[in-house]
């Protein structure tokens, strides 16, 4: 069977208004069906309200974000030294930042291009049934 779907559990820390950083497990997803989005997921533990946290955005934005300052909307994404990135997400109940090991990232992504390399994407999207079921569900 082929692989669809990728999930890698990582370590990342919180970075807080506190001195200290606080350690936090989340899951990077990436699946072949969607393939321009990455997600990243924290359990509820890692939230103030104890609900689930999942952000989607471009993984062409995760991959600019390793080399240097990438984005402009609800999701920013920088080096942090050598060895980290942040992502810092944005919401109407407010702003979290939160740091990853690169290599972690990195190898999320390698992983991910390996299963729908990069300017593929658009092959793997069914227009015509997604658009059908838009169009049930009006």
């Amino acid at each position: 069977m082929t692989t669809t779907v990728i999930d890698q559990a990582v370590q990342a820390r919180l970075i807080a208004s506190t001195p200290e950083a606080r350690a936090i497990p989340a899951c990077l997803r990436y699946e072949r069906e969607d393939p321009f989005a990455v997600r990243v997921s924290f359990p509820p533990t890692a939230s103030l309200d104890g609900e689930a946290v999942e952000w989607t955005f471009g993984r062409e934005l995760l991959t600019a974000g390793l080399r240097g300052p990438a984005g402009s909307g609800d999701v920013l994404v920088w080096p942090c030294g050598p060895h980290r990135t942040v992502l810092e997400f944005h919401a109407p109940e407010g702003m979290a930042m939160v740091q990853f090991d690169t290599d972690d990232l990195q190898l999320f992504l390698d992983r991910s291009y390996a299963l729908v390399p990069e300017g593929s994407e658009s092959a793997r999207l069914d227009l015509d049934h997604d658009l059908a079921v838009l169009l049930r569900e009006a």
